[in-house]
């Protein structure tokens, strides 16, 4: 009768991950409890033209296929099958607060977008040594010189409105700020901006 009821218990536990594994996977579902700023970003990823980076995700397909619709869970959890369950286990905490009433909005970003969660489908990215994408070629030395080096996301903002979309919606101030910090822990001389 025990063994019954653990796995009753297991089936019941598997299906209930099951399911809000493909709820968690519906951007409707995340801006039900994540209300704003989220239901803005979300609305944006509808427009015409990708306004910022998350829109350009959203709205990718008519530049790359291979990453049309792409959906808030894809940049918000992390690699493979122990990524996919961390970001389970926090939306299931973040569904327990909504239902206690104890969710706080705006919602605040517990988890920082990690570098393995954008090179899930960014395995590709540019290594020239201009300007504009040298800092790619450089970024896995910076960081292992330094403890408080930065990622993908201290350059590509998602979701902010002031980026330059020719070049994955940077903005040229806050990407500045990081190229000081990478050559100071690197100690190599920044290289001529070419007009």
């Amino acid at each position: 009768m025990f063994a019954g009821a653990v796995a009753g218990i297991l089936v019941f536990v598997g299906l209930s991950l099951f399911v809000f594994a493909r709820v968690e996977e519906q951007d409707v579902f995340c801006t039900s409890c994540h209300t704003q700023p989220e239901v803005t970003y979300f609305d944006r990823t509808q427009a015409a033209a990708p306004v910022d980076m998350a829109s350009e995700h959203g709205t990718y397909a008519s530049r790359n296929p291979k990453l049309a619709n792409t959906r808030c869970i894809e940049c918000h959890s992390g690699a493979g099958l122990m990524g996919r369950a961390h970001s389970m286990v926090k939306g299931a905490e973040n569904a327990v607060r909504w239902v206690m009433g104890t969710a706080g909005q705006p919602a605040k970003l517990t988890v920082p977008i990690a570098d393995e969660n954008c090179l899930k489908c960014h395995v590709d990215t540019p290594m020239e040594t201009d300007f504009d994408s040298h800092s790619h070629q450089y970024l896995a030395k910076w960081q292992a010189a330094a403890t408080d080096a930065g990622g993908c996301v201290d350059c590509h903002t998602a979701h902010t409105l002031h980026g330059n979309a020719s070049v994955g919606f940077l903005n040229q101030q806050r990407t500045l700020v990081q190229c000081d910090r990478c050559h100071v822990a690197l100690d190599v001389a920044k290289p001529a901006v070419t007009e």
